[in-house]
């Protein structure tokens, strides 16, 4: 039998990446020099949000997405936190809503009015206090309204209830500081990352284990679930230093399914995955270009696609929801990429060629919208449910009805499983300065 060459069929294998014009950048900001691996930067269909240096405490500013090209230096700043933003997120649900967490150990609900900030903000919506130390990551929950999860350089992750403005729930499984934090398209599982060397699937409500991966080969940096496929993709480092991928069952974290070596890089690699179209966007930081995948349901899984190119290096990385595409051009992804050197921020926009004018169905499916599936009672009975799916197909604009009620609080200890979060300080860490 003669070898033929394999051929794979995808209508993804000619994406490209078109980087907007300068007109169309946001220009003149003082990007954050911070050097704590996040983002520092989130976007929605709605607004833009960068964590900026600033002298005496954080700041981070919000700016309306049509309002592009140069950005005042006096321009208004959300300005309450007493040490350096480390992470900011925004509610899925509802659009004006976002979440902060800083070095000062609060983790603040923020709530921006209807056409940006017009002067400086420093009155949150809500201050969550539960962590002794620092506070590095943010997590909105995919399918639920107001529960936010939170890790600190504690080592705990608290899960807290915004209709009461409390943690109700504590992880409290790991060993070291929490990397990333990562959910399952309904939100029953949560895949988290640790400074410990393991890779671990946890129950969230439970604080149950259920899975747990000692990588010894692959020092694990980043997780993100892969959609509804029950698998995780963690990007890391080889015991050679290589930058390396790897593949992973969720219910066996034993061995990865396959591993796969990148580069000889040393900038931590961002992993962005969408579920609408099986691809996975790869990003160094430092690094100037994004590399795309797809990712099958059979080996060998993971098909290279192409890779868009720029000379500007990354600080980091936000991405528009897919609600907030442009669908006329078959933009199936959008990031907005941080240029620290330039005080510049970049959208990058993912697009199919097409010749046709129309809707394209096979390229945009049924995707999550801006509805919440349950309320914060209900999936912390137990209760889990998908996404509320929508189509792009007529440009999908629905304002959310639902609006943020911060609740009424007085008292000041913090009790979860038992234990009084402010009271019982753990002693300080070799990573705090």
């Amino acid at each position: 039998m003669s070898w033929r060459p394999q051929y794979r069929s995808s209508k993804f294998r000619n994406v490209y990446g078109k980087a907007a014009s300068r007109e169309h950048c946001f220009d003149g900001i003082p990007i954050t020099k911070n050097v704590h691996d996040n983002h520092f930067c989130a976007v929605n269909a709605r607004f833009l949000a960068i964590v900026t240096e600033s002298a005496g405490g954080g700041s981070f500013l919000v700016i309306p997405l049509e309002q592009t090209g140069r950005i005042e230096p006096n321009y208004p700043k959300v300005c309450g936190h007493q040490g350096n933003v480390l992470d900011i997120k925004w509610n899925p649900f509802i659009e004006n809503i976002i979440a902060s967490c800083s070095e000062d150990t609060s983790v603040r609900i923020w709530e921006i009015p209807e056409g940006g900030l017009k002067r400086n903000m420093t009155e949150a919506a809500l201050e969550l206090y539960g962590h002794s130390r620092r506070v590095g990551l943010v997590e909105w929950h995919p399918t639920t309204n107001n529960i936010l999860l939170s890790a600190g350089y504690d080592y705990k992750v608290l899960i807290w209830n915004l209709d009461i403005g409390e943690p109700v729930k504590m992880i409290d499984c790991h060993t070291d500081v929490i990397l990333c934090m990562s959910f399952n398209t309904d939100g029953s599982l949560l895949a988290t990352t640790c400074k410990d060397k393991k890779l671990r699937v946890v129950e969230p409500r439970s604080g149950r284990v259920l899975q747990e991966a000692s990588c010894k080969n692959h020092r694990v940096n980043r997780v993100v679930f892969l959609g509804s496929t029950k698998r995780l993709l963690t990007t890391g480092v080889s015991r050679w230093n290589t930058r390396q991928i790897a593949l992973w069952d969720q219910e066996d974290l034993s061995m990865p399914l396959i591993e796969e070596e990148i580069d000889g890089l040393s900038g931590l690699l961002f992993p962005f995955y969408d579920a609408d179209t099986h691809m996975l966007y790869l990003a160094g930081k430092g690094d100037g270009n994004i590399r795309y995948y797809e990712i099958g349901s059979e080996k060998p899984y993971l098909s290279y696609l192409m890779e868009f190119r720029s000379p500007a290096p990354q600080k980091g990385l936000g991405v528009m929801p897919k609600h907030g595409l442009d669908v006329s051009a078959c933009e199936v992804f959008r990031f907005y990429k941080l240029i620290t050197l330039k005080g510049l921020i970049e959208p990058i926009s993912m697009i199919v060629p097409r010749r046709s004018e129309t809707y394209q169905e096979d390229i945009y499916p049924m995707t999550p919208g801006t509805e919440p599936a349950l309320t914060p009672d209900e999936w912390l009975s137990g209760v889990n449910r998908d996404p509320i799916l929508v189509s792009l197909k007529e440009g999908y604009k629905r304002n959310s009805k639902i609006v943020f009620k911060a609740p009424v609080r007085e008292k000041k200890s913090v009790v979860v499983n038992g234990i009084d979060l402010l009271e019982n300080v753990p002693p300080r860490t070799e990573n705090e300065v």
